[in-house]
């Protein structure tokens, strides 16, 4: 078999048989940027040829990668099937990311599941040689207890703690344990996993740990990830599952070591999450969600072992997932609908978490509507050709002026791509410029005399035209396509704030608040968003960010019984309107897709 040397790595890999380079070096723990899962369709997973051949570049990879790329050994790694011995280098690295961790709270009273009560048994004698299970049924006022029980008891000196979920005995420690409560508020986002630990008998944070979703590497959308579970019937189901289960029990040991607290006393682990990320986590069928008509396996709340699951904790810990409403409106849109009282409103609300799906709630006097559109990753820095993550050397902000142009970059780094402000604030530049029409094509170079400013800004190969964002060694571009994908953006979430209205009946000035949740959208400055079209103008004055209401939803329902019955109901008065089916939709995205602000 030949092998492959990853020079900057100093590691040799073998290859397999009909495996591409982008299967081995993932296999491998290597690496390597692929939103698309392997499609070739992204253009991200750069690797160098240093030594050794490679099959002739492709079509796709010519039309992906710049002459100046290909004439450097520049290979799009998903592409090609090593079939010699070959050295390389990968181009990207891991870099640390921005993630958000916190949100706005309402106030409510603190009353967890979880609770710990201290009993005295009496000890066995020679003369009462009495079971220490009978014992513990005597204290517990219990005939019948569960034998598992009786595993994880080491007896002492006769003072035992029962563990209790609700009026449900899932613990029976030896000693004084009621000071050791602890519990894990999560939020699980398709890119992004958020953790807190919490102090049950305090209701206090005392670490907080996020990550990157794990499943990335399976692709960086919900969709590509169920289709890697279907093409993959055998075990890829499993290995999605087993991916964010570890990486949550990686963040749970985290937080327990900088709190130094034992995983055995985490009782309770609260979930929220959207509807894929939950049957994922569950390991239950995703592929309905993926087909018409969507309809996910479950929707309710659900109260299981964390061991059923392979999450770490306590013997008897258990795992609560928060409720969806539908395949495309989870339990993170639930949480943030509850945490942001809307169903207490008694005015016009419209909330919207901006990722990869825009989701949006329109509550009006209470009563609640919902609807999902598909954003894409446009608004992450993803399907972006320099586009990255909100991470070190990304550009999050941008400002065009007859003097040039400046960039704003995260840790004050040299620029190496744009994040999801980035691309918004360059895009909402270029229409203030009048470099971008009404459709979203670049103008033409030769409308512009040599001497407007915005000439030598624009570089033109052939036929395509892009945006100079920055000259020099790693030359930095926004394409047409680029704007496209923007657009793209624009038109689903503005459609579908249109369409929510027009089913309430409402008008865009009637409306009182605009709540902005989620990971990206509190990176979205209002000027950007405004900007671009993303909202309209006539809302600028009324958005607020709320910050990470799932996780918060998350926190809620862990510390509080009654929050989690108040989540459930309110997830089934949640109306759920699939956009596509409504009357006049087509139209209504074909119109928000245009720029009106463009000259």
């Amino acid at each position: 078999m030949p092998d492959i040397f990853i020079k900057n790595k100093s590691k040799r890999i073998q290859c397999k048989p009909d495996r591409n380079l982008l299967q081995l070096l993932l296999e491998n723990g290597i690496f390597v940027d692929n939103p698309c899962n392997g499609k070739g369709s992204c253009g991200k997973c750069k690797i160098r040829l240093l030594q050794g051949k490679l099959p002739a570049v492709s079509e796709t990879e010519k039309r992906l990668l710049k002459k100046e790329e290909i004439a450097a050994g520049v290979r799009l790694a998903c592409l090609v099937v090593p079939e010699e011995n070959i050295e390389i280098e990968t181009l990207q690295k891991e870099r640390t990311h921005e993630i958000l961790t916190a949100g706005y709270m309402p106030d409510f009273r603190m009353n967890p599941g979880i609770s710990k009560k201290k009993f005295q048994i009496e000890k066995p004698t020679l003369e009462n040689q009495s079971a220490y299970e009978d014992s513990l049924g005597n204290a517990l006022g219990r005939e019948d207890l569960d034998w598992r029980l009786l595993q994880h008891l080491a007896m002492g000196d006769g003072e035992v703690t029962g563990v209790f979920s609700g009026e449900d005995l899932i613990g029976v420690e030896t000693g004084d344990t009621t000071a050791l409560t602890y519990g894990v508020a999560v939020d699980i986002g398709t890119t992004t996993v958020v953790t807190a630990l919490i102090d049950l008998k305090t209701g206090d944070e005392l670490a907080s740990a996020s990550m990157l979703n794990p499943q990335k590497k399976f692709g960086l959308d919900v969709l590509t990830r169920i289709t890697y579970s279907i093409e993959n019937p055998a075990d890829g189901q499993k290995e999605l599952q087993n991916a964010i289960v570890e990486g949550l029990n990686s963040l749970i040991e985290d937080m327990c070591s900088k709190s130094a607290v034992s995983m055995q006393n985490i009782y309770e682990i609260s979930i929220a999450a959207n509807c894929t990320m939950m049957h994922f986590l569950l390991g239950i069928d995703t592929a309905p969600i993926g087909r018409s008509p969507y309809a996910p396996v479950f929707v309710k709340s659900k109260n299981i072992m964390a061991k059923d699951i392979g999450l770490k904790g306590a013997p008897g810990a258990r795992v609560y997932c928060l409720p969806s409403v539908s395949s495309y409106i989870g339990a993170d849109i639930v949480a943030g609908a509850y945490v942001c009282q809307l169903e207490k409103s008694r005015g016009n609300l419209l909330f919207i978490d901006i990722g990869t799906n825009g989701e949006i709630v329109l509550a009006k006097n209470g009563r609640l509507m919902s609807c999902s559109c598909a954003a894409g990753p446009a608004l992450e820095g993803m399907n972006i050709s320099c586009g990255m993550r909100a991470a070190v050397g990304a550009i999050e902000d941008v400002a065009i002026t007859a003097e040039g142009i400046k960039l704003k970059v995260i840790g004050d780094e040299a620029p190496i791509g744009l994040c999801g402000s980035g691309i918004l604030a360059a895009v909402k530049e270029l229409i203030r410029i009048g470099l971008v029409r009404k459709n979203g094509s670049f103008i033409k170079k030769e409308e512009m005399e040599e001497t407007d400013y915005r000439y030598p800004m624009l570089r033109v190969d052939g036929k395509k035209r892009e945006f100079v964002l920055r000259n020099g060694q790693e030359p930095l571009g926004i394409t047409q396509g680029d704007i496209r994908q923007v657009q793209l953006a624009k038109g689903a979430i503005l459609s579908g704030f249109h369409a929510l209205l027009r089913q309430a009946e409402l008008h865009m000035n009637q409306l009182d608040k605009v709540m902005i949740a989620g990971q990206f959208g509190a990176h979205l400055p209002v000027n950007s968003l405004v900007g671009t079209e993303i909202l309209p103008e006539e809302v600028k004055d009324k958005i607020h960010y709320v910050g990470n209401s799932s996780k918060t939803g998350a926190y809620m329902a862990l510390m509080s019984v009654e929050v989690k019955k108040e989540i459930e109901a309110l997830a089934k008065q949640m109306d759920y309107i699939e956009l596509g089916a409504s009357e006049g939709y087509e139209k209504l995205f074909a119109k928000c897709l245009q720029f009106e602000k463009a000259q």
